[in-house]
């Protein structure tokens, strides 16, 4: 029975998560399965990958043949590496303890180059999230100056409205008084003439009993 290593899909819409595992060729692929031998994990950065690595060199040795995807994760995970390892053993090219010291100091730099990647994503993210909170910040300050600004504005005009109504009564005594001025003059000169008036029919009489006076006298002399 030709055995296939490969991805077996779960998860939900959207986010997927995956299972692998050996399967026969012929069955479908989300179908039954001979075993699971780890999962991957898409959705984190970086990627999660586990994979029980004496199962999956079982089946490689019993000439399960890995789809090109899983086998980038068993070579991630060092799988191919140790199953490479355990050819040379039986050759009698390497010792076990040799094989082993190898497959190790593969695994340690594995693991720090691994561990690096999340430092680095881990300090951008860090990055990311310090910029956000400096532009929310200069946003807040803008927002406050901009308060400022407007009340700033507001109470320049109130100020203006309070002087302006200070002013108007003022301006409206000066405006009066110099009304008043300017119709005392015009009042005194009309008293005048009505003075006058009142003077000349005084002196007409007078003068009119004068004259009167006069042809008396002459009449009585004649």
């Amino acid at each position: 029975m030709p055995v296939k290593i490969r991805l077996q899909r779960h998860g939900k819409k959207g986010k997927p998560f995956y299972w692998l595992v050996a399967a026969d060729s012929r069955a479908k692929r989300d179908g039954k399965y001979l075993e699971k031998l780890g999962t991957y994990d898409p959705n984190t950065n970086p990627a999660d990958v586990k994979i029980d690595l004496n199962k999956s060199i079982v089946w490689l040795e019993k000439g399960a043949q890995p789809t090109n995807t899983a086998r980038a994760l068993l070579s991630y995970r060092g799988v191919l590496l140790k199953h490479h390892l355990n050819k040379g053993i039986k050759k009698g090219a390497l010792t076990e303890e040799e094989a082993e010291k190898r497959f190790l100091k593969w695994l340690d730099e594995k693991e720090k180059k691994i561990e690096n990647k999340v430092n680095k994503i881990k300090k951008s993210l860090s990055d990311k999230k310090d910029q956000a909170l400096e532009a929310e910040k200069i946003t807040r300050e803008k927002r406050a100056e901009a308060v400022r600004i407007a009340k700033e504005k507001e109470l320049k005009e109130l100020e203006a409205k309070e002087e302006a109504a200070e002013e108007k009564p003022a301006e409206e005594q000066t405006q009066a008084k110099e009304e008043a001025a300017e119709e005392k003059p015009a009042e005194e000169q009309t008293q005048a003439k009505e003075e006058a008036a009142e003077e000349k029919p005084a002196e007409d009489q007078s003068e009119n009993k004068d004259e009167s006076s006069k042809e008396e006298s002459e009449n009585s002399k004649d």
